[in-house]
């Protein structure tokens, strides 16, 4: 109705305690805990409360526009710009891209609520079950997350691919790779590169894709991180590898539209793209712990080519040829000796595609052969015709003739 005053649970509050000041019921020291203020902001409650009566407690800018605020027109300015450019983007998002192209500072939080007034949702969580936090490891390289993310990257611009994401937990310093699927080839390739760049992670976090997992044997990818000293933890839900799962959101997210900004639709100008700006600017901006002590291993001589390849054995024949897939490769004299026959060697295949193997720890020459090796079949060497052989035989069949009349007669 009108006239009615329309007053919080704490502002009720307060009247009842200055009520009770003046009437002597308290005193000034007990009324100022009470309202957890100091003695002089009580007196001017007081001066107002007897003035105004209850409206003197009621806030004088209620209802009314902050004077701190920012006016109508830098707001109606503002959400033209988000729905005109950035119509699906979050307000932090939006509130870095404010900044950085249109040199408006507004909090992210104003901007969120900007848009719920508007009936813009932004949220991207909603509803997940509560999950016990795990704490982070301590060391720079104590345990590295490791996942694809399968995704339309390029928003229809190029084909759809995938992004292959190393997070290290300690500090949420990140290591991305572009690449076509989720395969051990790039797999490799991007710890390849990791490694180079930091070092040897001392634990993989990772799920039980086919490329880390196998039940039969261990996978290529993880027989070389196991030859490098990273110990492979397998995680049995997605939930349990968290950090690495709510890092791909944030890419579907932040990179989508970074990479569209940039106008690149390939693997290769994507890759560049994370090398030179990306990578670095996310964890400038995002890493934690800088303090954090560096525990990699230090990868020192290793040979990572090597290491990072397909590696399987082949028992040497005993014309010292090998078959892998169908095809026969002769094993060729150098200056490492041949192995026996029936011994087993190393045959590595390298992610550049060649081909190497090895006796031990020695390479050996070959000869990748077009078809089967014929087998040599010794020649029958005709006797001549007045041969010993020959007169023999005559006679042997002149016995067996002689015999064979014989026993026919009697």
């Amino acid at each position: 109705m009108k006239g009615d005053i329309i007053m919080s649970r704490k502002e009720l509050d307060r009247v009842k305690i200055l009520e009770q000041y003046k009437q002597g019921k308290l005193n000034i020291v007990e009324a100022g805990e009470l309202l957890m203020i100091s003695r002089r902001q009580l007196y001017r409650q007081v001066k107002r409360y007897e003035e105004n009566g209850d409206k003197g407690v009621i806030h004088g800018l209620r209802g009314k526009e902050s004077n701190r605020g920012y006016s109508k027109e830098v707001k109606r300015k503002i959400l033209a710009i988000y729905r005109s450019q950035y119509n699906d983007y979050g307000a932090t998002l939006f509130s870095e891209k404010l900044l950085e192209y249109h040199k408006y500072d507004i909090n992210r939080e104003t901007l969120r609520l900007w848009l719920k007034s508007e009936g813009i949702n932004t949220g991207m969580r909603k509803g997940r079950k509560h999950r016990k936090k795990r704490q982070r490891r301590s060391g720079f390289g104590e345990l590295l997350q490791f996942d694809g993310s399968p995704h339309d990257w390029f928003e229809g611009r190029g084909a759809e691919c995938c992004l292959l994401h190393a997070i290290d937990d300690a500090t949420g310093r990140i290591f991305l790779r572009f690449a076509r699927s989720e395969n051990s080839h790039d797999a490799m390739q991007t710890m390849w590169e990791y490694i180079i760049q930091y070092g040897v992670p001392r634990s993989l976090y990772t799920d039980h894709g086919s490329v880390y997992y196998a039940e039969e044997r261990k996978t290529d990818f993880a027989r070389a991180m196991e030859e490098l000293g990273c110990q492979i933890i397998f995680a049995n839900t997605p939930q349990a590898k968290g950090r690495v799962e709510r890092g791909n959101r944030t890419h579907q997210d932040r990179l989508i539209k970074a990479l569209r900004e940039k106008g690149i639709s390939c693997i290769g100008e994507a890759n560049e793209f994370l090398r030179q700006e990306y990578i670095a600017h996310h964890n400038t901006k995002f890493s934690v712990n800088p303090e954090a002590v560096d525990v990699h291993y230090a990868s020192g001589d290793a040979d990572l080519k090597n290491i990072f390849c397909y590696k399987t054995q082949r028992q040497v024949r005993n014309d010292y040829t090998i078959t892998l897939d169908g095809v026969y490769i002769q094993l060729l004299r150098g200056e490492t000796p041949l192995p026996r026959t029936g011994q087993y060697v190393q045959v590595h295949i390298w992610l550049d595609g060649s081909l190497h193997i090895f006796n031990n720890e020695s390479e050996l020459k070959f000869q990748v052969l077009s078809s089967k090796p014929k087998t040599d079949v010794p020649k029958l060497i005709k006797p001549r015709a007045d041969h010993p052989w020959r007169a023999m035989n005559k006679m042997l069949q002149g016995t067996k003739a002689v015999r064979r009349v014989a026993a026919t007669l009697g």
